[in-house]
């Protein structure tokens, strides 16, 4: 099932799935909505408690449930938010994609290097990047990411499946002249709007081989991102376990996979973001993340 939160008619984001069922245009399922009555709209209004409850179990429920035609709206209509509009964490991983080690001369490291990225970061399809004069040059690096469905903690690899949630396209936008410049990820990684999550959350069942998904970036219409997770150095399951014995990891907290070659750095001339530009993410199967970059008022 692939989970999302949206705006309703009075602002407020509410969490609902996508629905392709019926012939005809796609449209969200608003669960929480009165119109359904009983459990369905008496379930919390927000993806961070679903995920909480188990998305697969609440998928199979929600499979099962008749919703009235009050409650479902055309997908094309309907502005999506982030699917989790506040995650406690995003944990990124850097130099993990073989074709961006070659692109820089890098040998693999030993073992996986993660940051932390602040879950205030994060904003949805649609919403702008915003760029403040003093932040420096700036690049897009479209990402695999990985939702924790349950809390680790010093798990190994072969117990890391269990423990997600599901599966969407995450843009770490980066300050590169930050992240050089403190020869550290903190300040250059968390600048307000620096990381567009979305279009949807997909359940395992929906994203059967993640290991083997087009990842890709476009600036202004122009392919600057194309790679694979095939080509990943740790995998998905390695990279949650590492995680877990560096900290717990909790229920709707993000792992960023990291990111193929063609960052912004990598072309000549250099494609850093700029306002005025559009960049659009793509994971295969997980929707395309459209965002434009604008100039930040402060």
């Amino acid at each position: 099932m692939r989970f999302v939160s949206f705006y309703r008619g009075d602002g407020r984001v509410v969490p609902g799935f996508i629905d392709d069922s019926r012939p005809g245009e796609a449209c969200v399922v608003d669960v929480t909505s009165p119109a359904n009555g009983g459990w369905a709209a008496a379930l919390p209004a927000d993806l961070l408690s679903w995920v909480e409850m188990d998305l697969g179990a609440l998928a199979a429920r929600l499979r099962d449930h008749a919703f009235p035609d009050a409650a479902r709206l055309p997908l094309a209509g309907t502005r999506l938010a982030a699917p989790l509009p506040r995650p406690g964490k995003i944990v990124g991983a850097a130099f993990n994609y073989r074709d961006a080690l070659k692109e820089r001369d890098m040998a693999p490291p030993a073992s996986p290097v993660i940051f932390i990225k602040s879950g205030r970061t994060v904003i949805g399809p649609d919403d702008p990047v915003r760029l403040a004069a003093d932040v420096g040059n700036v690049t897009y690096e479209a990402e695999l990411a990985v939702v924790i469905g349950r809390t680790a903690l010093r798990i190994d690899a072969a117990q890391a499946p269990a423990h997600i949630a599901g599966y969407l396209t995450l843009n770490d936008v980066s300050a590169s002249d930050m992240v050089r410049a403190d020869k550290a990820f903190v300040r250059g990684k968390n600048q307000p709007t620096f990381c567009p999550c979305g279009p949807w959350i997909a359940t395992p069942d929906e994203v059967p081989a993640p290991q083997a998904l087009d990842v890709s970036l476009r600036l202004d219409g122009t392919l600057r991102q194309s790679g694979n997770t095939s080509d990943l150095v740790f995998g998905i399951a390695e990279l949650i376990a590492y995680a877990s014995t560096q900290m717990p990891l909790d229920p709707g907290d993000i792992i960023a996979t990291g990111t193929p070659a063609g960052v912004a750095i990598s072309h000549q001339p250099a494609a850093w973001l700029r306002p005025g530009s559009t960049m659009v993410a793509e994971v295969q199967g997980l929707g395309a993340l459209r965002n434009p970059i604008v100039a930040s008022l402060s």
